[in-house]
């Protein structure tokens, strides 16, 4: 058992592209993605609990802990594994937006999966199956970087990293979106696509990323559930001229929204994404409008466990 405390940085995930196809019979609706994980990051720390069950701190997230994703992943490494240590504390401090399109939820589950892992010294351990049980964005974060996702989310291909890092701009927005609220409104305006289009899109995502390329052709860059989202919450809609204004070479919805993202390719486009979030920080409106984000793509080691966070919280 690896002594305690530990800590891990859980990244958000972008969409390199999404199609969405029917729901399937367990409830889950067919898709097809790259998930790429970013450098906005959760920060996770896992210590001996005071209490008699382990418990899940997770301050300016509203419901009851016992609910939080990260709480079921721990629940479901113990009886999976037997593991038997005393209580646990997983305290998170939110960096990600929630309920934003970022998969911050499920990436604080696979994180903690990870830790509790490392503590338990069963780091091999395959986790693949808790993950999937968990929710179909936890699989792709377990371990961070690059994956080419099919079926739910659970059927994984993992992709070279980008050779040369591109940009993200992150804008989040006041509002909140529930992921099951847009894929039934995806649903409503029939959106989702026949068996033979996945199959055509996830072939082309993999030959447009096999190389290391650092983002696909912008043909390829659409996310299925963009109409559903903006259907949702107009808002979205200001935000995407905004961000496309400061010059983002692309610009889309994230995942399920309503975060909207502009992306800037070329070997300055973390530069001229910095020089972007500058001008819309300086413009917005601070009472209405969330300060932009800048990111870069990370790997694996981004979200290792380790003692200490310091020397890898900014780092790509």
């Amino acid at each position: 058992m690896s002594g305690l405390p530990l800590r891990a940085l859980a990244p958000a995930k972008i969409n390199l592209g999404l199609r969405v196809g029917a729901r399937t019979r367990a409830g889950r609706h067919e898709l097809v993605t790259v998930m790429q994980s970013i450098s906005l990051a959760d920060e996770l720390r896992l210590d001996w609990s005071d209490g008699s069950a382990d418990e899940v701190l997770c301050p300016g997230v509203e419901g009851p802990p016992e609910r939080n994703l990260a709480a079921r992943a721990l629940a479901s490494f113990r009886a999976a594994t037997g593991w038997d240590a005393p209580p646990l504390r997983l305290t998170i401090e939110k960096h990600v937006p929630v309920a934003a399109g970022l998969a911050g939820g499920s990436a604080d589950a696979a994180g903690a999966l990870r830790l509790a892992a490392t503590a338990a010294g069963l780091a091999d351990q395959p986790l693949h199956a808790l993950a999937a049980a968990l929710g179909a964005d936890v699989p792709a974060q377990l371990e961070p970087g690059r994956w080419l996702a099919s079926g739910g989310g659970e059927l994984l291909e993992q992709l070279p990293p980008p050779r040369v890092p591109f940009g993200v701009l992150v804008q989040p927005l006041a509002e909140e979106l529930s992921t099951a609220s847009v894929y039934a409104q995806a649903d409503r305006l029939g959106l989702p696509r026949a068996e033979h289009e996945l199959a055509r899109y996830q072939e082309q995502l993999r030959a447009a990323l096999l190389d290391g390329a650092a983002l696909p052709g912008a043909e390829l860059l659409v996310n299925d559930l963009e109409a559903a989202a903006r259907s949702l919450c107009p808002a979205i809609d200001e935000s995407l001229a905004r961000v496309r204004q400061a010059g983002a070479d692309t610009t889309l919805v994230s995942g399920s929204g309503p975060t909207v993202l502009g992306l800037f390719g070329g070997e300055d486009g973390p530069a001229r994404a910095e020089r972007a979030a500058a001008g819309l920080a300086d413009s917005r409106d601070p009472q209405s409008a969330p300060a932009p984000v800048v990111a870069v793509p990370v790997q694996a080691s981004f979200g290792a466990p380790r003692a200490r966070l310091s020397q890898f919280r900014h780092s790509a």
